[in-house]
């Protein structure tokens, strides 16, 4: 038997098992909120690894299909940024 606390779901966040079930027995029963929680894809693979995992381990605890678990949304700017917004230079 596998011991939940050793199983690494998320290498980037260092996000296990255990701490996945456990916070869907909390009431976390949305991706996008396990995601906030426990930053389950805002590591540097930006989801690629685990974001899947988790979602099937969700589906699992709700005994639904993984493909009836919605994955999150990216969201980028709507309009593209020029970087020398972000450096505090002088704009215009």
């Amino acid at each position: 038997m596998l011991d939940a606390k050793k199983v690494i779901v998320c290498r980037c966040e260092d996000v296990t098992l255990y701490d996945v079930e456990k916070a869907i027995d909390e009431g976390l029963t949305d991706l996008e909120l396990l995601k906030r929680k426990l930053r389950i894809g805002m590591g540097p693979c930006q989801g690629s690894g685990c974001l899947l995992l988790v979602a099937s381990v969700l589906a699992r605890k709700k005994r639904t299909p993984v493909s009836e678990v919605p994955l999150p949304v990216s969201r980028p700017p709507i309009t593209p940024v020029q970087l020398k917004f972000f450096a505090g230079g002088k704009s215009g």
